[in-house]
């Protein structure tokens, strides 16, 4: 490729990076500095880059063309880049798995030393791809604010035996890399390095360019998506709910956003970093939650899901407190044993419409099954007032409380505290009965019981 033809795709790289990067790139958050982005360039030098591709050998023509455009990533602002080449060091035959080595550390301004190596490099050797991806874990030292990026360039397939694909799963659930990029030359590798990563197919010199353009844009560059949260007519209205972006891969934290609408009513336009796939939670009650969701840079993204909600107010009409503050309400969806919510009496919650099981854990709990809740309309659950029981006695004992039915049949509601002489509890309306013997009576004949009614804000002591 002529010189002119490189400076072509070259300037656009820088053109495409600086172009995005103003208007696209921010921070997370404001008080957040930029991440370092760093570059480890994997860069394939075994004996199969000796063929000829198009005008010259593999190696030559790639040499070339990865030295000028690192050279053009010189004067980019909040990169380090880094190299490691294999099958560079031992001859072929024999078959060296281990022929990978980190040449070039992380490092400021070390592009024309990297330029300089990578011209230098003769191929000999094998290609081992999962090794070097392995290996590559210890290349990027600890960083609290990187984006650790690889690009792979290679003209062949895993040699050795072993899985890239799992090199590749284990640098991203540990957080060590974002999903690889690969560049193959000369032929379609896309069957193979899916798994891997990114897969950019360089069949000619061009498109080896053009490839390492689109790397550098997504690499460095944030995209924009929107999330459309949904109303019970899909418009999208529902809004000011918290929203969290996993990483798909290692299940961290991305970004956290306040869901907002701008001025005309529009879900508010997102920066996304374009190297993660993302599993998208938005935290209404219970929570809804997209997987693998793909964003391109320079691509605008959109995203939407049913949100339409409603709200339960569970009433103790005349409750005072701490009646009714210390009295909550276990929220799940039917046939579920997860708890969507714990919601005290008297506090107006919001949830996704539909129907839920509420188990108000009143003393005994009060359960209600198929409770609705209806889009923008408050469902109001009343409770009855709770009466008050005081229990005393003379020396300490072994005592319960039972409710009694209309059958006259007795559950266990409540164990008095065998060291105590005297309880307080807040107990539904309804009939029980209390039954007690004195720890100092040996004689289960000793055993004493008496029952009572219990009707709303009412007072009951029972004594022995």
């Amino acid at each position: 490729m002529s010189s002119s033809r490189f400076w072509k795709y070259g300037a656009g790289i820088l053109l495409a990076f600086f172009f995005c990067h103003r208007l696209q790139a921010q921070p997370k958050t404001v008080s957040e500095p930029k991440p370092l982005n760093r570059i480890l360039i994997i860069y394939d030098a075994s004996n199969s880059m000796n063929a000829r591709w198009q005008s010259a050998s593999k190696m030559s023509i790639s040499k070339k063309l990865v030295a000028d455009i690192i050279d053009s990533l010189a004067t980019v602002e909040n990169v380090q880049l880094a190299l490691r080449v294999y099958g560079h060091q031992s001859q072929y035959p024999p078959l060296d798995c281990g022929d990978s080595k980190l040449v070039v550390p992380f490092a400021e301004e070390n592009g024309k030393r990297i330029s300089q190596v990578i011209r230098s490099l003769r191929p000999k050797g094998a290609t081992p791809i999962a090794y070097s991806l392995r290996e590559a874990a210890k290349d990027f030292p600890p960083c609290a604010h990187c984006r650790n990026l690889i690009i792979l360039i290679t003209d062949g397939i895993e040699e050795c035996g072993e899985d890239p694909c799992e090199a590749s799963a284990f640098l991203q659930e540990k957080g060590i890399a974002l999903r690889p990029f690969i560049i193959g030359i000369g032929e379609d590798f896309s069957h193979d390095f899916g798994c891997v990563g990114e897969y950019f197919d360089a069949s000619d010199e061009e498109d080896f360019v053009r490839a390492f353009e689109a790397v550098i844009t997504q690499a460095l560059n944030s995209t924009t998506a929107q999330v459309h949260l949904l109303d019970a007519d899909g418009a999208p209205t529902v809004s000011n709910v918290n929203m969290t972006f996993y990483d798909h891969v290692s299940g961290m934290v991305v970004y956290n956003y306040v869901h907002a609408l701008d001025y005309a009513g529009y879900p508010d336009t997102l920066s996304l970093d374009p190297m993660h796939v993302y599993d998208l939670v938005v935290h209404t009650r219970p929570a809804l939650r997209l997987d693998s969701l793909v964003v391109r840079a320079g691509r605008h993204s959109q995203f939407a899901l049913p949100a339409a909600q409603g709200d339960l107010l569970v009433r103790m009409k005349g409750a005072r407190p701490p009646v009714a503050l210390h009295t909550p309400c276990l929220l799940r969806e039917p046939g579920k044993t997860d708890i969507v919510n714990v919601q005290y009496v008297n506090d107006k919650e919001r949830y996704l419409c539909g129907k839920y099981d509420l188990e108000i854990l009143t003393l005994p709990p009060l359960c209600l099954e198929n409770v609705s809740i209806e889009p923008d309309k408050t469902t109001m659950v009343e409770v009855p007032l709770l009466g008050i029981l005081v229990f005393r006695r003379s020396v300490e004992g072994y005592g319960s409380l039972y409710e009694v039915d209309s059958a006259g049949r007795e559950v266990l509601v409540y164990r008095f505290d065998d060291a105590r002489r005297s309880e307080t509890l807040y107990l539904r309306p309804g009939t029980y009965r209390v039954v007690n013997r004195s720890r100092y009576n040996r004689r289960s004949s000793a055993t004493r019981e008496k029952a009572f009614v219990l009707n709303p804000g009412a007072t009951v002591e029972v004594a022995f």
